[in-house]
């Protein structure tokens, strides 16, 4: 093992890192990250590649890449004009599927269904505009006729009789003392952290009711590599460092976010004051 391949794999175990980790965040594959650490560098496809892994493995592991290439660079090898490039197997265009005789019959059917349909709802409305100018029109109130002839005459207070109906239709009632209570808001669900199923590495749970939660990461024993990301894995980052013991990181959880810790038995996860479960391993947890 070369010492710069020594200086990246101590890194990488330092966060708690497999070569599947590095292979997902760098999109380099294993094989070559292996040929790094070992310093096998004639397994990479050409010497213009060298450097370019190189980079993005530190910056995978939080290495300074330019420092590291700077201490490390004579022991790269330099990139000739010309570069070799794997083989890619051209993709074969799509074999266009010929219609078969089912297909055909069963458009023929459809066809036929939709006419009868269009067919039966003509008929249908004519029908119903038949019905309706057949119907004599609907009767109408003579202008002249007067609509009562009953007078009713005023109470003894000289107050309308209906205007204290009007007041007798109040919250509050005369004579019993009774008043509408206040309706009062329904108390809110209790939050509900529920494991889903386990996806490769990746833990997936579902966080219920629906809406707005609090998402805490609370460093406790030791130091720990936090990884946050906005909806999955390959998201936007909130934060990818090294936090120190004693310190909480507070995330809002009205959206999915992607965690990744390098030291479980480190830190406690808690959504809403609810600890999840993450084994409590000296290693990393998604």
């Amino acid at each position: 093992m070369s010492e710069l391949g020594a200086e990246l794999r101590r890194a990488r175990l330092e966060r708690g890192l497999t070569l599947d980790d590095v292979q997902d965040s760098t999109k380099i594959r294993k094989r070559y990250l292996e040929a790094i650490e070992e310093g096998n560098y004639n397994v990479l496809p050409g010497n213009f590649y060298v450097r370019a892994f190189v980079k993005n493995y530190c910056e995978a592991v939080g290495l300074d890449a330019d420092q590291i290439l700077s201490q490390y660079g004579k022991e790269i090898p330099s990139a000739s004009l010309e570069t070799e490039t794997e083989p890619s197997i051209a993709a074969r265009p799509p074999r266009r599927s010929q219609p078969s005789q089912r297909s055909e019959r069963f458009g023929k059917v459809g066809f036929s269904v939709l006419m009868w349909s269009f067919l039966i709802l003509i008929l249908i409305l004519v029908y119903v505009f038949a019905i309706r100018k057949d119907s004599p029109p609907p009767k109408t109130a003579d202008n002249n006729t007067s609509i009562t002839d009953e007078v009713r005459p005023p109470s003894d207070n000289g107050t309308d009789q209906t205007a204290g109906e009007g007041r007798g239709t109040g919250t509050d009632t005369q004579g019993t003392g009774e008043t509408a209570e206040p309706e009062t808001e329904p108390e809110k669900p209790a939050t509900t952290v529920t494991f889903r199923e386990k996806e490769g590495n990746i833990d997936h749970y579902d966080v219920a009711p629906a809406g707005d939660h609090k998402l805490e990461i609370v460093v406790t024993n030791g130091q720990s590599w936090i990884e946050v990301r906005e909806e999955r894995k390959g998201g936007k980052a909130r934060i990818s460092k090294t936090v120190d013991p004693d310190n909480t990181l507070t995330y809002d959880l009205d959206k999915p976010l992607y965690v990744n810790v390098g030291r479980a038995d480190n830190v406690e996860i808690k959504i809403d004051d609810i600890v999840v479960d993450d084994g409590n391993r000296p290693n990393s947890k998604k």
